[in-house]
């Protein structure tokens, strides 16, 4: 019976975990009005829906959306067509197809390429802007730098703060400067994004951490133990493998044969990095836990991960911390999967000469 119900346990599990990875997939957008929270959000070609409103890592627009767009995102890519408007807080804006409506945008830089075309007015502060397409009705920009290209064209008046360049003549209107126009929200918002895109991703590695532990509980023991006694051995093969496995990828990947191993190697390489990371920020966490007599690795994993979403929001010295767990995490992670193999090998070599002595001798 116990047995029955670690198997079940562990399927449930697996199933979870299935879920999360499924999540990290991109997500496409339904045919109706859409709230979506996701790594990735795409309105395929040829797919139309009526509106769209996303949280996500990147959002994308390659087919048509009939109402309004409201997004929240690191990168917003309009390549299709939207027929409302389209409001954006994002690190990057780029809009290579249609607005129908009204266009206004918070970011760190606001694109309109050749060929784009926005039917009604342009609102936007960034820290740089460029205009190399078509807007029918005003625009009020603020940046540090606002360009305008020589396939730029702007029906009306263009009330600007920055420095303006490039084709002024593509205005149609009156182009006036206004200090006051389009001040810039990245400081407010872009933070802000950061902060509920790490939640996001926080919620996706306890996910993952739990399903570890009670999938396997003694490996993941082992992957602390491993950090704890020795971090410079592992961290020296943590280098290792985060640098010798992509050499290894790319000579695969050098014959015809090898292009298709060489891509799943990757998506594994990519998964072992993620389970890298949330092993080295719930091993350092278990250790330090054990050094004030603390044993419980579901508070270590906790603890170890939002310690780690914290850290990396720490500027300049988050990012050198986290690859110092992430280096911990990896090369944990390998000497773990090279000793249940060597024990596996050996065991099978006493099993196989075990047999070979019991066999009768002929001559």
């Amino acid at each position: 019976m116990t047995s029955n119900r670690r198997t079940r346990a562990r399927a449930l599990f697996l199933v979870v975990l299935a879920v999360a990875l499924c999540a990290t997939i991109p997500a496409t957008a339904a045919a109706q009005s859409e709230s979506q929270v996701s790594g990735t959000v795409v309105v395929e070609e040829g797919e139309t829906v009526d509106e769209l409103e996303a949280f996500a890592g990147t959002v994308v627009v390659e087919g048509t959306v009939t109402g309004d767009v409201s997004v929240v995102a690191g990168n917003v890519r309009i390549d299709g067509d939207v027929g409302g408007d389209l409001e954006a807080a994002s690190g990057s804006v780029t809009i290579a197809g249609s607005v129908d409506g009204d266009v206004e945008a918070a970011a760190g830089n606001v694109e309109l390429v050749e060929g784009a075309t926005v039917g009604g007015d342009l609102s936007a502060g960034a820290g740089s802007i460029a205009i190399d397409g078509s807007i029918d009705g005003n625009v009020a920009a603020g940046a540090d730098t606002i360009r305008l290209g020589d396939e730029a064209a702007i029906a009306g008046d263009l009330r600007y703060g920055g420095d303006l360049v490039g084709n002024t003549d593509a205005v149609a209107g009156e182009i006036r400067e206004d200090t006051s126009v389009g001040v810039d929200l990245t400081p407010t918002v872009q933070p802000i994004a950061s902060w509920l895109f790490s939640l996001y991703v926080l919620g996706m590695n306890l996910l993952l951490g739990a399903a570890l532990l009670a999938l396997f509980p003694r490996f993941s023991d082992g992957v602390a133990g491993r950090v704890a006694n020795d971090p410079l051995r592992t961290g020296v093969v943590g280098v290792g493998a985060l640098v010798g496995v992509p050499i290894l990828l790319i000579a695969i990947a050098i014959t015809v044969v090898g292009i298709p191993l060489s891509f799943l190697g990757g998506l594994g390489f990519a998964l072992a990095i993620w389970i890298g990371i949330v092993y080295g920020r719930y091993a350092i966490a278990a250790w330090l836990l054990s050094a004030v007599g603390v044993e419980n690795r579901w508070l270590a994993l906790v603890a170890g991960l939002v310690a780690g979403a914290l850290v990396v929001q720490i500027p300049y010295l988050g990012n050198p911390i986290n690859l110092v767990v992430l280096l911990l995490g990896l090369g944990a992670l390998a000497r773990g999967l090279y000793g249940h193999w060597h024990t596996h090998r050996e065991r099978d070599r006493e099993s196989s000469a075990g047999v070979r002595s019991d066999e009768p001798v002929t001559d």
